[in-house]
Formats: structure tokens, C-alpha cells, sequence
């Protein structure tokens, strides 16, 4: 018959045979010890309790199984990264994610410092107005001789593009876009119209140095870089509003440096310019000319057209940044 599990309060003796002398003394549920144990053996020291066979063998196999486990776990945890293993991650980014063009990172560098320029003043009636006119009708889907102003009205006399250069407001661009203008307005690129004022000018250059009254709570200044170590195929891109379009972005490459140009009026002639071939019309005067770092080379002033269409044809100019910082007052090289 199956007796029940014996438990006991203190670790049990091993079982040894049975000595000459020697009687065991029997659990209470035997019924009554009758028998007297030799004190010698009473008194020996209790021995170090040791788990059974079937116990250890459970522990054993659990511990080898663990170890089992880690030894094959153990190297992919600690593998370490061979060059071919980031070649191909590498090669499975470029092909599973489009990457931004380098003139699409430029431009978006220097958004935040490109404003629009607009003078306003009473209705004229000169050649260069009524070709500005129409292109500003034409890209608001009107017809090219459309008027809705009335007479002796303020009416948009100039176009153009500015950049930031101090955060405090101050604003590059052409003197054409603004000269002659009664009142000045920018828009800066979270939306925000402010009044501006002419606070210097450098004729020799066409340029002009606004300073706009209201100014976003976080304007951007841009960074201006020197054309000391610019070479004719350098890639730049043109950010303006042509015909008040915009920003609109143009790509291209320096075409050459230390050019001259007439205007159509032979009225002035600039000198020292950079010639470029990214797409720019009437409405990007005064914008940045900008490398694929986003920074400011020049700010474009000209177009050459050999014919009254006052469109480009691929030939640009702009004045190097070193001589439109001048005009700030604040030379940056």
C-alpha cells in the first residue's frame, strides 16, 4: 500500500544500515516506541540536507536547457556590424525613400528670409510699367490690358523680391523695384504685410536697404557667403516672386563672373556682376542668388534681352553679396 508523503519539520538523515546496537526509531503513526536508542547515536550532528536524485536531475536539466538556450542567443545579441551590412542598409534607404534635390534644400534654407516687395504709387503709363502690368494680369488669369484702378489711384508700381539680412528687419533689394514708390510694403513669409522704408541706397549697384516696421515674432536673417572662391559652373538657385509668383525657385549654374551690364535704357551700367543661368523675369529683382548651402552669393538685379519682351532668355546677373552688404553699411567679409 502507498503511504502519503512524509514531511518533516528538519532536514532528514540519509539512510544508512543499520548498526550492531543500533535500533530506529519508529513515527508516531507505527504505534508506540518501544524501543530505547543508544545515546551515542542520538547525539550525533545533524548532516547538511541534499536533494533527491529525481530533484537534481529536474535542476540539472532545467539549468542546461537554459544554458542551451543562451549559447545559441549569445552571438546574434553581441553580433557586431561588418561594412557590407551598412552598405546594405544604406542601399535599401536610397531605393525605398525619396530624397529632397539639393536646390530643394537650398531653397528651403533660405524661405524663411525672402520677402516680397511691392511699391505703390499713382498710375504711370511708361513701356516697362505696361510690360509689368500685363504679366501681373496674365498670372492673375485676367486679361493682359485689364485696369481696375480708378485715376489718380495708388496702384503697384514695382514688384520685386527682398532678403533678410539683420533680424532687426532689414531688407536687401533693388533700387528700381522701389524707386519712386509713395509707400512700400513687404510680405514676409509667414504671411505678415508690414510698411517699409528706404533707409540707404547705392545707385551704382541698384540696390536699396529697406527697414520694415512690424516683424514676425521669429525672423530668420540669412547667411551671407563671400563669391571669393566662386567659379563659373557652381550650381545656384534663384528664389524670388517673378511677375509676383512665389517664392518661386529656379536652379542653374554660375555661367561667369565680373560681367558688365547696360540697361535697355542705356541709363546705367553695372559692372563686377555674376552671371547665371537660372530661370529669373521681372518680379525677382532684388532676390537672393543662393548656393546649395542656402547661402547668399548676390542679389539679382538684370536680365539680358535683346528684344522689348523683357523675359528671360538664360542670361542673369546679380550683384556679388559683397558689394549688396555694402550698401547696409555693414560689409560681412
Amino acid at each position: 500500500m502507498r503511504r502519503p508523503g512524509f514531511y518533516s519539520r528538519s532536514p532528514r538523515e540519509p539512510h544508512r544500515a543499520a548498526e550492531p546496537g543500533a535500533t530506529i526509531a519508529r513515527h508516531a503513526s507505527d504505534g508506540p516506541d518501544t524501543t530505547q536508542t543508544q545515546p551515542a547515536k542520538s547525539a550525533a550532528a545533524p548532516q547538511r540536507w541534499q536533494p533527491g536524485r529525481r530533484s537534481f536531475a529536474l535542476l540539472l536539466a532545467l539549468v542546461l536547457g537554459m544554458g542551451a538556450t543562451g549559447a545559441v542567443m549569445w552571438p546574434k545579441a553581441n553580433r557586431q556590424l561588418t561594412q557590407k551590412d551598412i552598405d546594405q542598409a544604406v542601399l535599401r534607404t536610397l531605393h525605398t525613400t525619396t530624397l529632397p534635390s539639393p536646390a530643394a534644400k537650398a531653397a528651403e534654407i533660405i524661405r524663411p528670409s525672402v520677402v516680397r516687395v511691392v511699391g505703390y504709387g499713382t498710375e504711370k503709363t511708361t513701356p516697362e510699367a505696361k510690360v509689368e502690368k500685363r504679366g501681373r494680369n496674365l498670372a492673375k488669369g485676367k486679361p493682359a490690358e485689364a485696369t481696375d484702378e480708378a485715376p489718380g489711384q495708388q496702384v503697384e508700381r514695382g514688384v520685386g523680391t527682398g532678403v533678410v539680412i539683420v533680424d532687426k528687419g532689414i531688407i536687401l533689394t533693388n533700387l528700381h523695384v522701389v524707386a519712386g514708390s509713395e509707400t512700400i510694403k513687404v510680405t514676409f513669409f509667414d504671411g505678415l504685410e508690414s510698411p517699409a522704408t528706404i533707409t540707404g541706397v547705392q545707385p551704382e549697384n541698384d540696390l536699396a536697404v529697406l527697414q520694415a516696421q512690424k516683424l514676425p515674432d521669429d525672423l530668420i536673417p540669412a547667411t551671407m557667403r563671400s563669391t571669393a572662391d566662386l567659379q563659373p559652373g557652381d550650381q545656384v538657385v534663384a528664389v524670388g516672386f517673378p511677375f509676383g509668383i512665389g517664392p518661386s525657385v529656379s536652379a542653374g549654374v554660375v555661367s561667369g563672373l565680373n560681367r558688365s551690364f547696360r540697361s535697355p535704357e542705356g541709363k546705367q551700367e553695372l559692372g563686377n556682376l555674376i552671371q547665371f543661368d537660372a530661370a529669373a523675369n521681372p518680379g525677382n529683382s532684388g532676390g537672393p542668388l543662393i548656393n546649395m548651402d542656402g547661402e547668399v552669393l548676390g542679389i539679382v538685379t538684370a536680365i539680358l534681352n535683346p528684344t522689348q519682351q523683357r523675359t528671360f532668355i538664360g542670361i542673369g546677373f546679380a550683384v556679388p553679396i559683397e558689394n549688396a552688404a555694402s550698401a547696409a553699411g555693414s560689409p560681412p567679409f
